[in-house]
């Protein structure tokens, strides 16, 4: 993970830190290149966590967002599903 990566984690675990009282309703946003299989990896990753998943594709049906609510233990547990998901091709994290 470069630098400016793991600055933006930390800022975001810090800023999670006092923005709530955890465990705590997280809302994480998406966006992938329309592709069945990478959609499914990021559902794949909220399975068994009751999680609500919301998914839309762009106009052009090139990309797809997709939208999970969940509830998370804390802001390390944030940080590591973005790490986690972080691995699929061409994600963009909002």
């Amino acid at each position: 993970m470069d630098k400016n990566t793991e600055e933006f984690y930390r800022r975001l675990k810090e800023e999670l830190a006092g923005s709530a009282d955890w465990p705590s309703e997280y809302l994480y946003k998406f966006i992938v290149p329309s592709s069945p299989e990478k959609i499914k990896r990021i559902e794949e990753a909220f399975n068994n966590m009751g999680a609500v998943i919301d998914t839309s594709q762009s106009k052009t049906g090139k990309y797809t967002s997709v939208s999970i609510n969940v509830r998370m233990d804390g802001p390390q547990a944030v940080v590591d599903k973005y790490i986690e998901l972080s691995t699929i091709e061409g994600i963009i994290s909002l």
